[in-house]
């Protein structure tokens, strides 16, 4: 890798770490090809990445980041995963470290402020953006659905007490 290349990656390394909702940090050491991609696949249906950089890079990266505290987590092979929603990149992680052993959560960081191990699982056991917004929306539909059904009850009753006087009638 040349110097243009070593200025690129840590370019865009730069770009992560200052764009990323939380930014995930794993080693990743006896993963084969399969399970790699298997966790790509997972980051990227959740609308995550995954990034593997030289450490030496990302550290260089870091300088003057919000999230600096990272460098202290980039020792042995780590890998990134990252995303602008907060949560998904810790959720996705965080599952397939439980189905795969290999994949180690060492911490993160969500903006300025530094997570460990534990804080990424607390993290990823939060509600994603999509979630919110559902329970939201479900909050802001529910008072028209009891207003319609309020509304509607009446008739119905009506209707039903109508329907059984015309039964005993014709008993």
């Amino acid at each position: 890798m040349d110097r243009a290349q070593k200025e690129a990656v840590v370019e865009e390394l730069g770009q992560i770490f200052s764009d990323s909702g939380a930014v995930v940090v794993c080693h990743y050491v006896g993963l084969s090809v399969a399970e790699m991609s298997d966790y790509r696949a997972r980051m990227r249906a959740a609308g995550a990445s995954v990034r593997v950089a030289k450490n030496r890079l990302a550290k260089i990266a870091l300088e003057g980041k919000p999230c600096e505290g990272l460098k202290d987590l980039l020792t042995g092979q780590t890998v990134f995963g990252y995303a602008e929603d907060p949560v998904s990149a810790a959720k996705v992680t965080e599952a397939f470290a439980k189905d795969n052993a290999k994949l180690v959560v060492l911490g993160g960081a969500m903006g300025s402020t530094i997570l460990d191990a534990a804080g990424v699982k607390a993290l990823s056991a939060m509600p994603s953006r999509e979630e919110v917004l559902a329970s939201i929306a479900g909050c802001l539909i529910s008072p028209a659905a009891n207003l319609a059904g309020a509304i509607g009850a009446p008739a119905s009753n009506i209707a039903s007490v109508l329907t059984t006087l015309s039964e005993r009638e014709a008993a």
